[in-house]
């Protein structure tokens, strides 16, 4: 007697998915802007993804997390691991610079 054990299926979830659950932009046109700049960096050779993030964060840093979080996938080719790290490197970075400013 083979008794198969079915092993409960993962849900994937993908970054459209992510997208529609996703917070609005406060300002849609500056986010867009971002993207774009960062989609143009990444054309740049030597240029990091990090500096890309750093440069699109400059942009859009007064919208909510998850929208930041989206253009660094959208603009800069990061993961969505990678651009929630990114994302607290650039917050981190932005509030020492205010505090020594």
């Amino acid at each position: 007697m083979n008794a198969e054990v079915e092993s409960p299926k993962l849900e994937k979830t993908d970054a459209t998915a992510q997208v529609q659950n996703a917070v609005k932009p406060t300002n849609p046109a500056a986010v867009r802007k971002a993207i774009a700049l960062g989609k143009d960096m990444r054309k740049v050779p030597d240029t990091s993804k990090a500096d890309v993030a750093r440069k699109m964060f400059e942009t859009i840093a007064d919208e909510p997390r998850e929208v930041i979080v989206q253009a660094f996938v959208d603009g800069a080719g990061l993961t969505p691991k990678g651009a929630q790290t990114y994302f607290y490197n650039c917050k981190r970075r932005a509030g020492k610079a205010a505090q020594a400013g």
